[in-house]
């Protein structure tokens, strides 16, 4: 426990060390603030009110790394960074901290921060803590505190998965993770993730920052809900026990950098088989029923039936019932007789198998005895099981800071599922619910309060389910799904918004609460298309709910609805063809969404963006609308309220658009209305774009690809480039060379485009000739280089140029 002096002013701070790239502060009553300069734009403040570090080691710090050590990042480990040159200097008062783009500035007196970012040659203050009680300098209780005085006109956006608005400016928010089924997608909170990063932007200067409190903690952020007349205008956060411990990111011109810059801070996002880019098909009711080999062999059957194409099926926990529970890796040999012939018949189709486990023995598990033994649960003071509610049972948690627990949970994972060919693991109800103060966690060793880290639990099981995947198939690329999780979760998983609720207002916010997702770092994610739980959706609705979802990088169908029907593309006949259509068209978007994926992974690119963090000088972009980037390069604009057969868009400024449908034109800062039919979801694309498809006509169980390519090239003069990643899809040979590019150049001028398709490093398929697809109102004359043209002709609102490539 804490022991605080209870100071009736602020501490007097002075400057006690400067060693390399971190400074102490030090002041009466033992109280420390250190700081450490770690980038140009990025900058720690730890504040220690006794001197002494509480929280636990770090498992979300990764700079640029695929993962962190098992047992966490010692505090003060500064491996990973280069420290940028700096200056220090400061008054009787002060003490200033200055790299080339970010001026943090300490008032000796309490310590307080204030931060100046440098943008068009000009500082500009963005951010002060605030002048009353910032810190708990034992003024309240053992918490952790941090005050932030609040701008007129700021933005907030980040926190991960929240319900309601995009800008989280005038909410509070509870970050602790919760199992919230059929949550509401307007007012629900909290929800399933527990990331505290979020970033401030200020359009006035066009400056803003990303904000990431390094915490275990169920922590809350309060962003100018509360007022208090003594204290002015502020935000604030505050966690129950651990540090202050918070990374400051400069952003200027654009608050995508602070996005970038956190994403690499906490390592680098998973490539993934292309597969999971696929339609996973999914259901409870599947597997709940006594016949379920036979229910899933029928979903087979119903996607040959209706050429619905498909790469994987996430199988529901039915699989493992004894009555009406659920035991974690227990298969159910009445529901499946012939586990390996039914694993094989899905693989014979190019369907995999994404099976779900979770992370807590029911008290009757056929393993508990043993478990419980072995010392692998969270446990209670005096050694027995920590009981917790779980589903319909009592049961425990296993408890994931012991190594043990790591390793018998790898070897159920290989044995029960991947030995039979299930390719993925499905992690899921992993939120942790510990609420006792009594249950203890193991710790690696350095045992403590289980409910101070929570997440860390969610973490490390999905590590261990990666490892898992990866020891067993090192030639393989893992893909796992987790419901639940916290910063760092990118690094490992696929996720998704959680068992949300059937309604048109779901719909629409679930698509900013993917945005938010996106803008805390996490960008390979969905939503269950349709709706989990409620009402079964109707045919209009679940028509707009797959149009919206196949343009997110996860895209599931799953449902588990009040009346025992099932979301399943056919259920509605009267659309059934159409749903087929738009599943098609997903496919032949999926090089770009590969692409999208490639340059997360490479380049900590978000692939969803919010209008406003792709186009924050235009002001129309800055209200909180129903359209979205998918990249910098495609504006989706979905339906989201019913009986519309038209979608007014806003088109940002700088920039000109054209509609994938029609091919048509148009200029941005103004408002359009485009047809919007079912089968015709609006997108349209930017002008300078290039986007890949897969134009080979696809089948059920008949996989095909060939790449070209839609090019929006500019007006006048320009040069507009593009491309993207190949590879096999699926193995690690990519790691060794095993992988290719497309690059694609137009360079234009008032009479000729100039077009240049090159092919570099492997290929997984030759192909000797591309298409590339201009708008039909481009009407300069074309000059190949590097092949010849084959042929030119219109396609619906399109040019298409066959190019034939030079060898």
């Amino acid at each position: 426990m804490r022991s605080l002096t209870n100071l009736k002013q602020p501490p007097r701070f002075s400057l006690s060390s400067h060693v390399g790239n971190h400074l102490v502060l030090s002041a009466q009553a033992n109280c420390r603030i250190e700081l450490f300069v770690l980038a140009e734009d990025i900058i720690r403040v730890l504040v220690l009110p006794d001197g002494e570090i509480h929280g636990p080691r770090s498992w979300a710090i990764a700079p640029g790394a695929d993962d962190v050590a098992l047992e966490g990042r010692d505090r003060r480990d500064m491996s990973g960074f280069t420290p940028p040159p700096f200056a220090v200097s400061g008054d009787a008062g002060h003490v200033v901290v200055e790299t080339a783009r970010v001026r943090l500035t300490v008032t000796l007196d309490g310590g307080l921060c204030a931060w100046d970012i440098l943008h068009d040659d000009a500082w500009h203050r963005v951010m002060n803590d605030r002048r009353t009680q910032a810190y708990n300098f034992g003024w309240w209780d053992e918490r952790v505190y941090h005050y932030i005085e609040r701008r007129e006109g700021e933005m907030y956006v980040g926190l991960g998965e929240r319900a309601g608005l995009l800008d989280r400016a005038d909410q509070s928010y509870d970050m602790r993770t919760i199992d919230a089924m059929g949550y509401s997608a307007r007012t629900t909170d909290p929800l399933y993730k527990h990331i505290p990063f979020y970033v401030t932007w200020q359009p006035h200067t066009s400056t803003g920052f990303g904000l990431f409190y390094d915490t275990l903690a169920d922590c809350r952020f309060d962003m100018g809900r509360e007022l208090d007349n003594y204290h002015g205008r502020y935000r604030h956060f505050v966690a129950g026990h651990g540090d202050l411990d918070y990374y400051f990111i400069a952003s200027a011109g654009t608050p995508l950098h602070a996005v970038r810059r956190f994403t690499w801070l906490t390592g680098r996002p998973a490539w993934m088989p292309k597969w999971g880019l696929g339609y996973s098909g999914s259901t409870m009711s599947y597997t709940d029923a006594p016949d379920a080999q036979q229910r899933m062999g029928e979903f087979i059957e119903r996607c040959r039936e209706h050429d619905v194409l498909c790469d994987s099926f996430h199988l529901s926990s039915g699989y493992t019932s004894i009555g009406p529970k659920r035991y974690v890796f227990n298969w159910n040999h009445e529901k499946f007789p012939d586990i390996d012939g039914f694993v094989q018949s899905y693989l014979a189709d190019g369907v995999r198998l994404c099976a779900n486990i979770k992370p807590c023995l029911l008290q009757d598990h056929p393993a508990f005895e043993e478990v419980a033994r072995a010392g692998l649960l969270i446990r209670a003071c005096d050694g027995d099981p920590a009981w917790v509610q779980y589903w319909d049972e009592v049961g425990a948690y296993l408890d994931f800071t012991n190594p043990h627990t790591i390793d018998w949970w790898k070897a159920r994972v290989k044995d029960s599922l991947l030995k039979h060919g299930v390719a993925a693991t499905w992690n899921d109800n992993n939120e942790f619910e510990i609420w006792s103060p009594h249950a203890l966690a193991h710790g690696f060793g350095n045992g403590y309060p289980a409910h101070q880290a929570k997440v860390l639990q969610t973490q490390l099981m999905m590590r261990a389910s990666h490892d898992a995947q990866r020891e067993y198939a090192p030639e393989r690329r893992p893909f796992l799904v987790s419901r639940s999780g916290g910063v760092g979760m990118h690094r490992y998983v696929q996720t998704w918004s959680g068992d949300n609720y059937t309604s048109w207002e779901t719909l629409r916010f679930n698509l900013k609460m993917g945005l938010g997702l996106a803008m805390s770092g996490v960008s390979n994610s969905g939503h269950d298309i349709g709706g989990f739980s409620g009402p079964a959706p109707g045919p209009e609705l679940f028509a707009r709910w797959v149009a919206f979802g196949i343009f997110l990088p996860r895209f599931s169908i799953h449902s588990w609805n009040d009346d025992g029907t099932v979301n399943e593309p056919w259920m509605h006949p009267e659309v059934t063809q159409l749903v087929a259509g738009l599943i098609k068209l997903r496919y032949r978007l999926i090089p770009y969404l590969y692409e999208l994926l490639w340059q997360s992974h490479c380049a900590y690119e978000p692939v969803l963006r919010p209008m406003f963090a792709e186009f924050p000088h235009d002001p129309r972009c800055l209200v909180d609308g129903d359209d979205m980037m998918l990249g910098s390069s495609m504006l989706v604009a979905p339906v989201v309220e019913p009986g519309q057969s038209t979608r007014d868009v806003y088109l940002p400024l700088g920039t000109s658009w054209v509609s994938y449908w029609s091919g048509e034109a148009f200029d941005g800062g103004q408002t359009v209305t485009l047809p919007a039919p079912f089968e015709q979801p609006v997108f349209l694309l930017r002008e300078g774009s290039v986007v890949p498809l897969n134009i080979a006509e696809q089948h059920f169980g008949r996989p095909a690809d060939e790449r070209a390519f839609l090019v929006v090239p500019h007006a006048g003069a320009g040069i507009t480039r593009g491309g993207c990643v190949e590879d096999d899809g699926e193995s690690e040979a990519w790691r060794t060379g095993a992988q290719g590019r497309w690059n694609v150049v137009l360079t234009g001028d008032a009479h000729t485009l100039r077009i240049s398709v090159e092919r570099e490093g492997w290929m997984p398929q030759p192909q000797t000739q591309v298409s590339i697809l201009v708008p039909r109102h481009e009407v300069r004359t074309i000059v190949c280089t590097g092949g010849a043209l084959a042929a030119d002709h219109l396609s619906g609102g399109w040019r298409c140029l066959t190019i034939s490539l030079a060898h």
